[in-house]
């Protein structure tokens, strides 16, 4: 599997850096494979092409069309083309890029957003990776590329994300809740923190997310309790990590979210990918 790195704004393999994904003159071209990092991001940056981005393991954040998604597990995320974007990964990371030319995948929206992907779709991008860029396209590959297209054409979206407000004071509280999600401070508690009335982040909130502070939050909380049981950590320790008094408390609050207890979902979501 290939390892890569970063290099002038792209994730690109180490064996080929001069691969650039928009200059292949094929329907896709995809890369990706493990890092291990402390911390690296790319900045904001748009492509011609559109994308996806798929997180197999370890953090990966990504903030485009002005909202944020904590790429949850079995869900990539799709970026369409010309939106700008920037990706921050932490961590032992496993993660795979495919960019598409421009109408390749019409069915999808025109809009980022989060699409559940099943493991043969999985599958396929991972091969891609393996892929020459300019792979035959009356052979194996090019079949397997339309396979793919296909496959990518009916992943269902799912409403995941986190919405990140245009206006730098929410944008500043946004930073802190993702450094650390256990600070149970109200709107209030932020009003007094930042010399800002409450009720002036509250009516801002609302005009940039559509979601009152609690439920803004709460967004965040259930985007990190799927990315962190899905890699095995318990629905207590999840709790006491988000700032929860124990896992009732949190075991409520996903099942009012989501419509069922955290072990139920994630199991259903194995069920359905599998």
């Amino acid at each position: 599997m290939p390892f890569f790195r970063l290099d002038d704004g792209d994730l690109r393999p180490d064996e080929s850096m001069d691969f650039n994904p928009e200059d292949v003159p094929r329907a896709i071209a995809a890369f990706g494979g493990e890092m291990v990092t402390k911390g690296t991001e790319v900045a904001m940056h748009a492509h011609s092409k559109d994308e996806l981005v798929l997180a197999r393991r370890g953090i990966v954040r990504l903030e485009a069309g002005r909202n944020m998604w904590i790429v949850p597990p079995r869900c990539a995320v799709w970026i369409p083309g010309h939106v700008a974007h920037g990706v921050s990964v932490a961590g032992n990371v496993e993660v795979y890029c495919l960019f598409l030319e421009p109408n390749a995948a019409p069915a999808l929206p025109r809009q980022c957003c989060t699409l559940t992907i099943s493991p043969l779709l999985e599958r396929l991008l991972v091969h891609a990776t393996h892929m020459p860029a300019l792979y035959d396209l009356d052979g194996p590959d090019g079949r397997i590329a339309a396979v793919l297209l296909d496959q990518l054409s009916l992943a269902p979206v799912e409403e995941l994300r986190f919405p990140m407000p245009a206006d730098s004071r929410l944008r500043s509280i946004a930073s802190a809740m993702m450094a650390d999600p256990s600070d149970r401070a109200t709107i209030e508690d932020w009003g007094r923190r930042m010399a800002v009335a409450p009720r002036t982040l509250t009516r801002i909130l609302q005009r940039e997310t559509g979601m009152s502070f609690g439920r803004w939050r709460q967004q965040l909380h259930i985007l990190i309790a799927l990315q962190r049981l899905d890699q095995g950590a318990s629905v207590h320790a999840v709790a006491l990590d988000l700032g929860y008094e124990g896992a009732s408390a949190f075991v409520t609050m996903f099942r009012k979210a989501l419509g069922k207890p955290p072990a139920r979902y994630l199991a259903e979501r194995r069920v359905l990918t599998h």
